[in-house]
Formats: structure tokens, C-alpha cells, sequence
């Protein structure tokens, strides 16, 4: 008899590996396929000090205890491949890994995450890896000594901020509006932080420099007004876009092609769930994500004990 799991699970982040941790422990056979390192954007963060029950943690150090977990239970999981075909449709779902190997499930559970949104200004791509970053763990100890600019106004633009400030002498936050999208705690601890400088009301308009990044301009949105100032690196925290770009034919979207689940984060497909960053819902969090997981996993689970 052919070789069929009872859940797939499409990505490694806090959703995936909650929804893992759960099918697995109830005997289900599991499949996690994840296209990058497991973890997603959560290993970018250099500290989560709101998690329940855990005061503070890296963010790698908590999804590598997930994974643990999950794995304890018998989860199988694949990393760092390349999901090519995937069919939702029928009792039996497919999903195709680099062009060759297909798995087979009775049930899907999508949890793919996002990835960092672009400002889309000038010099933004030309010098992505030589002075604009997405990801302040990664890229923090490059800026010892230095002047940076952060850009954005939500949690991890301000989270981030602050922890720049280890390395760099000045770190220059570039915020449209006149107030922060973020949780008080983090505007507060950066406000405190003497090494952080606001700019508000005020949007990037071009990145430039020869080698890397030397400059960059912004324009004040009330005023008009344009100004250039010296920076060595420009850190975008703007928010992120739904991996989902795979679902569209077959998955029902929302405008910002995030997937519609309902509350037992069910899709449009008989056997198909959604989980985390890329379902539509107001807030995005690892808390959030790690609930998300745990209901579709029980979702699934339902649904395969039922069909």
C-alpha cells in the first residue's frame, strides 16, 4: 500500500510546529515541509519577553524547543527544500518537493508565515546585504560603532530599534505618522533609550551610497520637505506579506492575500487548514500563531476521525 501520511504541515514556524506537536502526540503520522530553516520569522527576533510562561527567550532557542517537542512525538520534518506542485483538491492531497518526490496526505495544514515587506524606494534593492537589512540579529554586530536608520512604527520596529543600539553609536527611527502602531512597553523603552532619535511624520524616499550605503533621504508628509542625512545601514521593519502566492488558484484570499479561515481555521477546502502569519486576522503574534496551530491540528484531527 502506498505511503500516506495522516496531516501535512506546510512550514516550520510556531504555527507549523504547534500544529505538529499536537497531530503527532495524538498518533497521527506527520509530515512538516518547510521551504527555508525551521523556525520562520521568529528566529529573527533577538529577544521575546511575552510569551506565557517563559520570562524572557531568543526567539531561535524557542522554536528549537518546538521543534524538539514535536520531533519527541514522531513528527517527521523535511527543512530547506522547494515546494514545486501542490493539489488541495480530492480526499487525497498532494504536495511535489523539488520537482521530484511527491507526499501524500488525508489533510493539510498551511502555516508558510510571511516574509519582511519592501519599501519599494530607490536603492532599496541595489543594496540589500550592503547596507539595507531585514533582520537586526543577523546583521546587528556589522553596525558596531556606527550610525544606522530604522524604519517603521510597529513592534519590531521599535523592539529592534533598541536593540541596535548595542552596536550602533546613533540609531535614527524614520516613522510616517506622528505615533507609534506599537504596544506602550516598546515605545517606552525606546523613548528611554538616549542612543534612539525619532523622526516623525516622515517617509523614506531613496537609498544611496557607492560600495554600501552611505545616505539616506526622506521627506517630512505634513511639510513637504526633503532631507538627506549620513547613515551606514538602513533596517526595514514595514511588516510583512502572507506567503501565499502558491494557494491563490484553489484557497479563498483576502484582499491582502492573506487565506480566509474560520474560527476552526477551516478554508474553502474540505481537509484543508490554515494556521499563523499567513491567515486573514488582526493580531500577529507567536502566541497567536502557536493557538492558530493548536486548533487546526484538532481540526484535523477531527476531520480525519470523521471522513
Amino acid at each position: 500500500m502506498e505511503d500516506i501520511f495522516d496531516i501535512i504541515i506546510l512550514g516550520g514556524g510556531p504555527a507549523g510546529l504547534s500544529a505538529g506537536i499536537y497531530s503527532s502526540r495524538a498518533k497521527l503520522k506527520t509530515l512538516i515541509l518547510n521551504e527555508g530553516t525551521i523556525g520562520g520569522q521568529v528566529v529573527l527576533t533577538h529577544e521575546i519577553a511575552n510569551y506565557p510562561g517563559v520570562e524572557t527567550v531568543p526567539g531561535y532557542q524557542l522554536v528549537n524547543t518546538m521543534k524538539k517537542q514535536a520531533k519527541s512525538f514522531g513528527c517527521k520534518i523535511k527543512a530547506n527544500l522547494t515546494i514545486t506542485k501542490i493539489n488541495l483538491q480530492g480526499d487525497i492531497k498532494e504536495v511535489e518537493v523539488n520537482g521530484k518526490t511527491t507526499y501524500k496526505a488525508k489533510s493539510i495544514i498551511i502555516a508558510t508565515g510571511g516574509k519582511p515587506r519592501s519599501l519599494g524606494i530607490d536603492g532599496e534593492d541595489e543594496f540589500k546585504g550592503k547596507g539595507v537589512s531585514y533582520c537586526a540579529t543577523c546583521d546587528g554586530d556589522f553596525y558596531t560603532d556606527k550610525e544606522i536608520a530604522v524604519i517603521g512604527g510597529g513592534n519590531s520596529a521599535l523592539e529592534e530599534a533598541d536593540s541596535l543600539t548595542k552596536y550602533a553609536s546613533k540609531v535614527t527611527l524614520i516613522h510616517q505618522f506622528d505615533h507609534f502602531q506599537a504596544a506602550e512597553a516598546y515605545v517606552e523603552k525606546a523613548k528611554a533609550n538616549p542612543k534612539i532619535h525619532f523622526v516623525m511624520d516622515s517617509e523614506p524616499r531613496k537609498i544611496s551610497g557607492d560600495l554600501s550605503v552611505n545616505k539616506i533621504q526622506y521627506e517630512n508628509v505634513k511639510t513637504g520637505e526633503l532631507t538627506e542625512f549620513a547613515v551606514d545601514g538602513v533596517f526595514i521593519f514595514v511588516g510583512y506579506v502572507p506567503n501565499t502566492d502558491k494557494f491563490g488558484a484553489e484557497l479563498n484570499l483576502s484582499e491582502r492575500n492573506e487565506i480566509i479561515t474560520d474560527n476552526d481555521m477551516r478554508t474553502n477546502i474540505p481537509g484543508v487548514f490554515a494556521a499563523g502569519d499567513c491567515i486573514r486576522k488582526t493580531f500577529k503574534q507567536v502566541s497567536t500563531a502557536v493557538s492558530d496551530g493548536t486548533i487546526a491540528a484538532l481540526s484535523s484531527i477531527n476531520y480525519i476521525n470523521n471522513n
